[in-house]
């Protein structure tokens, strides 16, 4: 995931579960870890601040980070933010507390984090970006961020847009529904579209709200372009539950999605496949939630005062309706 603090620093990828990057960072100066004392079996002791469960994408997001915990013999403690930056905070201040060995999170939104991450870097307790990275401009205040690449996922949503309708010159009208507003994937993945459809005047974003990441809301935003605009070609959803409860609304409005309104999705969660066999999402953009196993082999190594990558990328894809049925079996989320 791009993201605009990070954006000038070499990516990395994990690849069959080993680390690898052309660069390293140095381990700053009192962040080699803490004293571990939140556990008793003298378990390295990871504390996890999630941004919530309001997707299917998060479920197995959080799945896989317990799941790899109990693998790798890592002592978990775990918070549920239920999307509201102050719980996250207040569950961060309390794992400074605990005096835990790592500090993992995935920022509810980008802004507002230096002061609770100064707190933790003057315990010596070092931090971890997972899913969604953060604005500050103290890179100091976090080791190093593992995720995916929001602005391309944008891009690649733009592309299918751009390749989809280049026979025609006729206006194309897109509406979009924004992830949580001041979340970086919801700010970079309407940058990374709207640099790429930008170069095309027929393609026109008459609307343009957030949904929260949300299927409920995801539908009732839906339903209120659907009135406001007789004239939608195209959804562009930041996420694979918003693009569900919007073909809901496209459903009861008497249309017909994926064909009256073509659908663009980003996830990959396993419902967006069985919506693209039924041909009513035509593309969805991969974001891999899969990420425990990286997290804990990335937290063993800044316990330990090792140098690691500044930025860690993740492998995804783009899927269409004619790869769905091949693609699906395979998914784990």
């Amino acid at each position: 995931m791009a993201h605009r603090a990070l954006r000038v620093i070499t990516a990395a990828v994990l690849a069959a579960g080993v680390l690898t990057a052309c660069t390293t960072e140095p381990v700053p100066a009192g962040t080699t870890g803490g004293t571990g004392k939140g556990s008793s079996d003298g378990k390295l002791v990871l504390g996890f601040a999630q941004v919530g469960a309001e997707s299917g994408w998060r479920t197995a997001n959080t799945k896989s980070v317990r799941e790899a915990a109990e693998k790798a013999g890592i002592t978990l403690k775990f918070s549920d933010a239920q999307q509201k930056q102050e719980n996250q905070i207040k569950a961060i201040r309390t794992f400074i507390q605990q005096k835990v060995d790592v500090i993992a999170f995935s920022p509810v939104v980008e802004s507002g984090w230096d002061t609770v991450l100064k707190e933790a870097k003057s315990a010596g307790i070092p931090v971890i970006l997972t899913d969604r990275a953060v604005d500050s401009q103290d890179t100091s205040l976090y080791r190093t961020f593992l995720g995916s690449d929001f602005v391309k996922e944008g891009q690649e949503a733009g592309k299918w847009l751009v390749k989809e309708y280049a026979g025609t010159s006729a206006p194309v009208n897109v509406v979009e529904l924004q992830g949580t507003t001041g979340s970086a994937p919801a700010n970079d993945r309407k940058a990374g579209f709207a640099e790429v459809v930008k170069g095309d005047p027929k393609f026109k974003v008459v609307a343009s709200q957030t949904g929260d990441f949300t299927r409920a809301k995801g539908k009732e935003v839906m339903q209120a372009f659907l009135k406001s605009h007789k004239d939608i070609d195209v959804l562009y959803a930041h996420n694979d539950d918003m693009a569900l409860g919007a073909i809901q609304a496209i459903e009861e409005a008497g249309k017909k999605p994926g064909t009256d309104i073509k659908v663009i999705s980003v996830d990959g969660i396993k419902d967006a496949f069985v919506a693209m066999q039924e041909k009513k999402i035509n593309v969805v953009v991969e974001c891999n939630p899969l990420l425990g196993d990286q997290l804990m082999e990335l937290a063993k190594k800044v316990a330990a005062g090792e140098g690691v990558p500044r930025r860690v990328e993740v492998k995804e894809g783009v899927f269409t309706q004619d790869q769905a049925a091949a693609a699906l079996p395979g998914r784990q989320y």
